[in-house]
């Protein structure tokens, strides 16, 4: 009987590949920043984890019944702890930072994900019994363990395999309160770049462990310089090693993540891809066995077409339109949104004004990257339009509220209210506030440029993002509506660029910042996704 383990991700690169709808399942598999992937099947269907670092609720799980269609389970937490940092105040944020990639496993009955974070300096570990209707356990411990993969050994004892270039086997305590005194604390791998060359440039990372008829597999990502994003697998015929690696996979940087096996037996490797400001997309790749290793791809490539049923979309499984409505007593969200960091429940409703998200100033902020309570989803590609409907009646003198394509090089199509007057603005946006433990020089602020300005002479208006992957066009532009149908396009566009300081995917975000004073409000009526370049001039 065939046992499969599993576990982690995280790193970048470069590449293109086509996506189109056809009767079977293309590649990518999801076109949205859904990066360190890790998956398990039980029975017949698929769990899959994944990270979104400084968002909030965090550690998305998603299901599948086929590896292609993927919804929204839940979260592992909501959030993951309260310093400054995490709660963007004090000048600090963790952009980039958060919780990294995830372990996923089921064992003895019991479902478990994994994550760990820099900023707090923890691992994580969260269990239940039912993934799809009980909440998740936590349980935390010092230090954080980078990149680790958990596993459980028949005699009972927990591991997680962790590191960089150098892989550690940790032996943990059985209730998960820490790391066991005395327990197996070694490195198993010392170089375990090796494979790939002597002149690295990322270190193997991104260990996931898998247990496949009686020999270890570990999968790793390491980034030879000049090169591109490359997947390494090791062998060994017990947990502790000797292990011996080899190149596994080169290819349009399509690396990191680790192997699945369907109810009919066949077998893939689930991988990811940076592609440029969309994200880093997964990928599905082939696997067949020869001599005991794992062969990835055809012909060493990774197919456009797999023989998989087609996908029906990411809408509403990943995103998601939504009217605000909710009915008495139910003020939650759907889990197709997340807060740009820990939210402020105190600044944010549902029901203040029904059938409206309203977004309230607490505090006074220099930028939208500095704001709380800017509510996202991810963008898709290779193609997409985000719409709002926004009320201003509430906004006051300095506030600024509407529609961004979040990254550090943002843009938003917005409002401004400037004494008495009302604009529509679209403005571009430059560095984030200082990461947590940078000195802060309090005169230097992000750069922020207004492109364009027009009057507005009423309350409601309608606010409108595209965005163009294709062929890494990474194009966006933006508009307004004073009637919702016809359209007038604003500012010169947006050149959105993939930066490792946000760590992520451009997302939309419905925000509400205050400049001067705060207590304004902004009441956003909806927000519709589509997955077409809806006209700016219609």
């Amino acid at each position: 009987m065939r046992r499969l383990l599993l576990t982690h991700v995280a790193a970048l690169v470069v590449a293109v590949a086509p996506y189109a709808r056809s009767e079977r399942a293309a590649n990518p598999i999801l076109f949205a920043d859904v990066p360190d992937v890790a998956m398990i099947r039980v029975g017949d269907t698929y769990y899959m984890s994944s990270t979104t670092m400084h968002m909030s609720p965090g550690l998305p799980l998603m299901k599948s019944k086929d590896l292609v269609n993927w919804e929204l389970l839940n979260y592992a937490y909501d959030t993951l702890g309260d310093a400054d940092a995490l709660r963007l105040e004090n000048g600090e944020s963790d952009y980039g930072r958060g919780s990294w990639a995830s372990s996923l496993r089921h064992h003895d009955g019991v479902y478990y994900v994994t994550t760990f974070c820099a900023t707090t300096n923890q691992t994580y570990v969260f269990s239940t019994p039912d993934i799809e209707t009980t909440p998740w356990e936590r349980r935390s411990f010092t230090p954080s363990l980078h990149d680790h993969s958990l596993y459980f050994a028949d005699d009972g004892r927990v591991y997680m395999l962790w590191g960089a270039g150098a892989l550690r086997l940790t032996e943990l305590r059985p209730d998960f309160s820490g790391i066991k005194e005395g327990g197996l604390n070694k490195v198993i791998i010392e170089n375990a770049s090796a494979p790939a060359g002597d002149d690295i440039m990322l270190n193997a990372e991104g260990s996931q462990l898998f247990e496949v008829d009686g020999k270890f597999y570990l999968f790793n990502i390491v980034w030879p310089r000049g090169g591109m994003r490359t997947v390494l697998v090791h062998r060994a015929d017990k947990l502790e090693g000797p292990y011996e690696g080899r190149v596994a996979f080169q290819d349009q940087g399509v690396a990191q993540g680790g192997l699945i096996e369907t109810a009919g037996g066949d077998w893939y490797a689930y991988l990811f891809q940076d592609h440029g400001a969309v994200g880093r997309i997964p990928y599905l790749v082939p696997v067949t066995w020869e001599e005991g290793w794992p062969v990835l791809g055809v012909d060493g490539k990774t197919p456009m077409q797999l023989d998989l049923p087609a996908s029906k979309g990411l809408i509403p499984g990943v995103v998601d339109s939504d009217e605000f409505d909710r009915t008495e007593g139910d003020p939650a969200l759907p889990l197709v949104w997340q807060w740009n960091h820990n939210p402020d429940p105190q600044h944010w409703s549902l029901t203040d004004r029904p059938g409206y998200l309203r977004l309230t100033t607490s505090r006074l902020d220099e930028s939208l990257v500095a704001a709380r309570n800017t509510l996202t989803q991810r963008t898709i590609g290779p193609e997409c339009t985000g719409t709002i409907s926004l009320d201003t009646a509430g906004m006051r003198d300095g506030d600024a509220a509407g529609l961004c394509l979040l990254q550090q090089n943002y843009g938003f199509v917005g409002v401004e209210v400037v004494g008495d007057q009302r604009r529509v603005v679209m403005v571009k946006g430059g560095a984030a506030p200082q990461r947590r433990g940078a000195e802060r020089n309090p005169t230097d602020g992000p750069t922020v440029r207004v492109v364009e300005s027009m009057p507005l002479a009423q309350e409601r208006v309608y606010l409108r993002a595209t965005c163009d992957f294709r062929d890494r066009a990474d194009a966006a532009h933006f508009s307004y509506s004073l009637d919702g149908e016809s359209w007038t396009p604003i500012g010169d566009g947006l050149t959105m660029r993939y930066t490792l300081p946000h760590f992520m995917g451009y997302r939309f975000g419905l925000f509400n910042f205050a400049t001067k004073a705060a207590g304004g409000h902004a009441d956003f009526d909806y927000f519709h996704i589509d997955d077409t370049l809806t006209s700016t001039t219609e």
